[in-house]
């Protein structure tokens, strides 16, 4: 009977179980599907999830249901903007709710929200993006179901959430973040009361402003609730700021076109460590150990209606005198604090808060500080009216302080400045309408920012204000190798520190010692392909400034220039330089362009000019004339040159040869070989051995060269190698691959014995500057150049013209000679007149050898095919007579013999 007991039990607890796990399967739908169509049909937004899922055993006998990735999105003129979005939604609520019908009221007993975003934006317009609730016209029946959806909450949490509100119209935005929130109580009671804890970070800016960053507040409060006048009473609580205690007393009441306010709140004891207790603790450590005497207290009030147009009423005060503190772990304290300062408005209108510092001063030892403000209107055109007169060495601070500070302040400080401006003179650069007068000092002070490569030590800063400008009397210090003394005028001091505007100004700079490596910060860039982190180097945007510059030494990568003049513009990450002059390579260097680091990728434009430049330094310490022209590196002497180059820079902000285009004229001066370097010169050399290196005077050679993708390209250049006229023209690239001709005019006289025997045997006056074209061509790369001439096959073409010229002559000669012997035989008579022997015209030689040499040297056609133009002049003459008298005495052979020998005789 027990068995059978226990197995009944077991079954239906089984039967539960079964139906427990199995009804949120067939709940899941219907849930979802009502809680998606309840809100869409209530709005005229969009309400989504992602998924909904019922549980009936983690909260039994309540049923939970958890939703994911809710969205709820808003419509015109916000359309597409998220109201509303949350991780998870967690909803418990009786299991048999799930069972009612449509028609009837679902009560909810307990909300979470969890990784969720309330996002209010007001537009330009002052429209609300929440303001997205459906109109009762045209809604049928589904105003009456949404009476049906109650939240009677006991008990609701909101975790690691997150608040945004933003009014375009005013300027004002307020962010919320790490909110963490929870209430328990029962609110289906018309009277109720709420149990909170809140925690959060806050943060607040006005107009671009910060006032607010990521403070801290919390809240233990116990709320009193009444839903039929809609009144929230403060009745037992305590706040804190940051660590600063405060206790509200007061209500918030909740009407249909207004909300009305009526809260006090103050210390709950005067201590001074009150006031340490306003400073975020990441800017300071824990207050419990520090020792103060003397009080400071915090207290107001906010009464008044919040609607579209009014903000309620407030007065804040904030009160301390003849108070001190210090630190049981630092040197020093700060005594004498007086604080008298007071938030108000008065007409509910918030372009009408001022905040008024009547009096805030404190000592470090002998340094003092005072301060006196007022600043009006916060949320329209704010109005500062300021005094501050100060003593005092900065490095006490830390001394006194445990601030947390990005970098530690240092220098002494003098003070004695009184100013008045309003933000919209400042916003539109008039600063001809605030007023500044006083001087400000700092000695020792130092600087840094993440736009530099090292911090700046100045050594004295001296301003002077006066209602017309601001003069920078000097500025003295260093900047890694750089030493500066600048003088000048400020335009928008105001500018740069409340609006990040740029530095304007215009100065004279005076150094010893410039590095321009040291104002070239480099900037990360995103990571590549390979995980690693690029770099680049930045020009300085917050610069807007015209420098005058003269510095006896100036550095920049490898180089030093001397006695360095010019003018240098500054901005929008682009320097520009003109009338630059320096002294370099013992010659003068002249400049006018620009870099600029605007782009992702650097850029420059420059022009450059050098003066008696020594070839020799200018080679070995720039590897864009390297590059440009490699052969220059072996020469010594003097360079005059004009280069116009534009390009890329790279990351180490050096040209990046891949890039440039540009062009060179330049004019060699005072010459000399450097054989150990003339890689291209000693291999042309080997070719034509009658040209000695150390004789080869390129002074006074003008040359232009133009480069672009990779390619330098030489117009054609003639020099002369003592009486050798030599013209040369070609191309390189940027990786020393050669592609070059030359011509070489070469006189007669360097071709060797035989050639110059030939010339001397034919004895014509116009053979004696003859010359022979010889072509040169240069490959391979500059450290292993292939040369190759025509020189052998041009000497022997020669020889074999002069050969025939010779022959010509003598067979003209030949002619000659067998006519007087006929005519003697003839008429008996013998004449053997020298003046009858005629030769070849010096015309004929010049024409014979003009055509063969212009033809390249090679016209051997014109040597008989019997090999006549390789045979001695004798049998040469031999065979022309024999011809001629041949053809004269045909029927006389006997006789041609006789002829012949006379003939040779």
């Amino acid at each position: 009977m027990k068995k059978k007991i226990v197995k009944i039990v077991a079954g239906i607890f089984i039967l539960f179980l079964g139906i427990a796990i199995a009804l949120p399967f067939f709940l899941e739908g219907k849930i979802g599907t009502i809680i998606k169509n309840k809100v869409n049909n209530s709005i005229t937004g969009s309400f989504d999830f992602a998924d909904a899922d019922l549980s009936l055993i983690r909260s039994f006998p309540n049923a939970e249901l958890r939703i994911t990735e809710a969205v709820l999105l808003t419509a015109e003129p916000f359309e597409g903007d998220t109201l509303f979005a949350a991780g998870e939604i967690d909803l418990t609520l009786s299991i048999f709710e799930l069972f009612k019908d449509a028609s009837e009221p679902i009560q909810l007993k307990e909300l979470n929200l969890n990784k969720a975003l309330i996002n209010i934006k007001y537009n330009e317009e002052e429209q609300a993006n929440y303001d997205i609730a459906r109109s009762a016209e045209g809604q049928g029946d589904s105003q009456a179901e949404q009476s049906n959806f109650t939240l009677d909450l006991q008990e609701y949490t909101i975790s690691e959430s997150r608040l945004v509100y933003e009014d375009l119209s005013s300027g004002l935005y307020v962010e919320v973040t790490d909110i963490e929130h929870s209430g328990s109580g029962d609110l289906s009671l018309k009277e109720s009361k709420l149990q909170t804890i809140s925690e959060a970070l806050v943060s607040l800016s006005m107009d671009g402003t910060n006032y607010l960053n990521e403070q801290k507040v919390s809240l233990e409060a116990l709320l009193g609730i009444d839903l039929e006048t809609n009144t929230y009473t403060f009745l037992e609580n305590e706040g804190f700021i940051n660590q600063l205690p405060l206790i509200f007393n007061g209500y918030v009441r909740v009407e249909e076109e207004f909300n009305e306010l009526d809260i006090n709140f103050k210390t709950p004891s005067s201590d001074f460590k009150n006031f340490l207790a306003l400073f975020p603790e990441k800017y300071s450590k824990d207050i419990a150990g520090v020792s103060t005497s003397g009080d400071f207290t915090v207290e107001g009030e906010i009464k008044g209606k919040m609607d579209d147009t009014h903000i309620p009423q407030f007065r804040v005060n904030i009160s301390s005198e003849k108070a001190a503190f210090k630190y049981p772990d630092l040197p020093k304290g700060v005594d004498n604090i007086v604080i008298s300062t007071e938030v108000v408005n008065k007409t509910g209108l918030a372009e009408d808060t001022y905040v008024n510092i009547e009096r805030a001063s404190f000592n470090i030892d002998q340094d003092r500080f005072a301060m006196e403000a007022r600043i009006s209107e916060l949320s329209g055109n704010t109005k500062v009216s300021a005094r501050i007169d100060a003593d005092m060495n900065l490095a006490n601070l830390a001394k006194a302080y445990p601030y947390a500070a990005e970098q530690e302040l240092k220098g002494l400080l003098k003070a004695n400045v009184s100013t008045a401006f309003d933000m919209a003179s400042v916003e539109k650069k008039q600063y001809a309408k605030t007023r500044s007068s006083g001087q400000v000092k700092v000695d020792g002070f130092e600087y840094s920012n993440e736009e530099l490569t090292a911090p700046v030590q100045f050594k004295t800063i001296a301003l002077d204000f006066k209602p017309e400008r601001i003069t920078l009397n000097r500025m003295q210090g260093n900047l890694g190798k750089t030493d500066f003394d600048v003088s000048g005028t400020l335009n928008n001091l105001l500018g740069f520190m409340f609006n990040q505007e740029e530095v304007e100004g215009n100065f004279n700079l005076n150094s010893n010692t410039f590095s321009l490596n040291d104002f070239m910060a480099e900037k990360v860039q995103e990571e590549g392909v390979e995980g690693q982190v690029a770099s680049a180097i930045k020009i300085p945007s917050f610069l807007n400034c015209t420098i005058n510059a003269k510095a006896q030494t100036v550095l920049y990568d490898n180089l030093t220039l001397k006695n360095v003049e010019g003018t240098l513009k500054i901005k929008d990450e682009t320097a520009s330089l003109s009338n630059f002059s320096s002294s370099l390579f013992n010659g003068k260097l002249t400049l006018d362009g620009l870099v600029s680091t605007k782009t992702e990728t650097p850029t420059f434009d420059m022009k450059l000019g050098a003066d008696q430049f020594q070839l020799g330094e200018a080679f070995n310490n720039l590897d864009l004339l390297k590059t440009l022209a490699p052969i220059a590196s072996a020469l010594q002497g003097k360079l005059n040159s004009k280069i116009s180059i534009s390009g890329n820079l790279s990351p180490e902000f050096t040209p990046d040869l891949e890039s440039i285009t540009g062009n060179i004229l330049a004019e060699i001066l005072e010459t000399k070989i450097n054989r150990e370097r003339a890689n291209v010169l000693n291999a042309v050399a080997s070719q034509l051995q009658f040209i000695d290196l150390e004789k080869l005077n390129l002074s006074g050679l003008k040359t232009a060269l133009s480069f672009k993708d990779g390619i330098v390209s030489v117009k054609p250049m003639t020099f002369n190698y003592q009486d050798i006229a030599i013209t040369v023209d070609g191309s390189h690239s940027f990786d020393r691959k050669l592609n070059y001709t030359a011509r070489l005019d070469v006189p007669a006289k360097y071709l060797g014995s035989e050639v110059n025997g030939l010339i001397t045997k034919i004895n014509d006056n116009s053979l004696q500057n003859l010359t022979l074209p010889v072509g040169v061509t240069i490959g391979g790369e500059y450290n292993n150049p292939q040369v190759k001439t025509d020189l052998t096959s041009g000497v022997k073409n020669l020889t074999a013209s002069l050969v025939e010229v010779q022959k010509q002559k003598l067979l003209n000669q030949g002619k000659e000679k067998a006519s007087t012997l006929l005519e003697g035989l003839l008429t008996g008579k013998n004449k053997t007149d020298s003046t009858a022997i005629k030769t070849t015209s010096s015309e004929g030689v010049k024409e014979t050898l003009g055509n063969i040499l212009t033809s390249g040297t090679k016209r051997t056609d014109t040597v008989n095919k019997d090999s006549a133009a390789t045979a001695s002049p004798n049998e040469a003459v031999k065979e022309a007579a024999k011809s001629v008298l041949g053809g004269l005495l045909k029927k006389k052979k006997k006789d041609t013999t006789s002829v012949r020998k006379d003939t040779v005789n």
